[in-house]
C-alpha cells in the first residue's frame, strides 16, 4: 500500500519537467492521477501509457490552464470520473525572459495568466469538491525568483511572488475545511526551462548555488508528496528546494 492509496490527485503542465516527476511519484505511492497538458500531448500520452503499464490510472485532460473555462471542464470530468479530488498541484507554468525596457504587454500579460491566474482559477476550481469532502491537498509550484527577483524576469518573479501571497490567504480562507494550501519555491531545477540557458550563463549560475549543482524534478516531487501524505498540519507555508541559492 502505497502513501497515498486510494486518494486522487490532478497535476497540471504533467507531460515533462517538474509535472511529470510529481505524477509519476504520486502515481507510484497509490494515488489516481489525472494528467493535464496544454500542447504536449505526445509527451502526455506517453507517460500516462508508463503509469498504466505499471498499474496505475491515469486520466488526461487538455487544457489552457489560463482560462477559466478549462478548469469548469476538468472538474467537470474529474467529478463524473471519480466524484472526488484529493490533492491538486498547480504546476504549469512558463516563461518569457526579457529586460523591462523590451518586454512586451504581451509577454508580461502570458506569463501572469499561465502563472498566477492559472493557480487562482485551480483552487478556486476544486474548492467546492474539497469542502464536501472536508479534505484536501493543495500544492502550488512557485519559485526562488518570486522571492529573490532574477535579471530579465520580471514578469515571471512577479507571477511567482504573487503565488506565494495567494497561498497564504488560500489557506487561511479554506483550512476550517481540513484543506491544506501550500507552495514550493524550487531553485535551478534540470528541465528543458533550464536547458536553452546558454552554456556560460548555466556556469556563471552554478557558481552561486552552494551546493554546487542543478536541482532535480524528482526533488521537487519529493517534497509534493510529503505535503500531500504527511502534511496534516502545515499550511500557507512556502518550502524552499534551491541548493541554498536563496535563504
Amino acid at each position: 500500500m502505497g502513501k497515498l492509496s486510494g486518494q486522487y490527485a490532478l497535476v497540471t503542465g504533467a507531460s515533462r519537467g517538474i509535472g511529470r516527476a510529481i505524477a509519476t511519484l504520486l502515481a507510484a505511492e497509490g494515488a489516481t492521477v489525472a494528467l493535464n497538458y496544454r500542447t504536449g500531448a505526445t509527451e502526455a500520452q506517453a507517460l500516462a501509457q508508463e503509469l498504466r503499464e505499471r498499474g496505475s490510472e491515469t486520466l488526461l485532460l487538455q487544457g489552457d490552464v489560463s482560462e477559466r473555462s478549462a478548469w469548469v471542464d476538468m472538474v467537470q470530468k474529474i467529478r463524473t470520473a471519480w466524484g472526488r479530488l484529493d490533492i491538486l498541484v498547480n504546476n504549469a507554468g512558463i516563461t518569457r525572459d526579457k529586460t523591462l525596457r523590451k518586454m512586451t504587454d504581451d509577454d508580461w500579460l502570458s506569463v501572469i495568466h499561465t502563472n498566477l491566474n492559472a493557480c487562482y482559477f485551480g483552487v478556486t476550481a476544486v474548492m467546492p469538491l474539497m469542502i464536501e469532502q472536508n479534505h484536501g491537498r493543495i500544492v502550488n509550484i512557485s519559485s526562488f525568483v518570486g522571492q529573490a527577483g532574477n535579471f530579465g524576469q520580471a514578469n515571471y518573479a512577479a507571477s511567482k511572488g504573487g503565488i506565494i501571497a495567494f497561498t497564504k490567504t488560500a489557506a487561511m480562507e479554506v483550512a476550517r475545511h481540513n484543506i491544506t494550501v501550500n507552495s514550493l519555491a524550487p531553485g535551478f531545477t534540470l528541465t528543458d526551462m533550464l536547458s536553452k540557458v546558454p552554456e556560460p550563463v548555466q556556469k556563471q549560475i552554478l557558481s552561486r548555488i552552494p551546493l554546487g549543482r542543478f536541482g532535480k524534478p524528482e526533488e521537487v516531487a519529493k517534497a509534493v508528496l510529503f505535503l500531500a501524505a504527511d502534511g496534516d498540519y502545515i499550511t500557507g507555508q512556502q518550502i524552499n528546494i534551491n541548493g541554498g541559492v536563496y535563504m
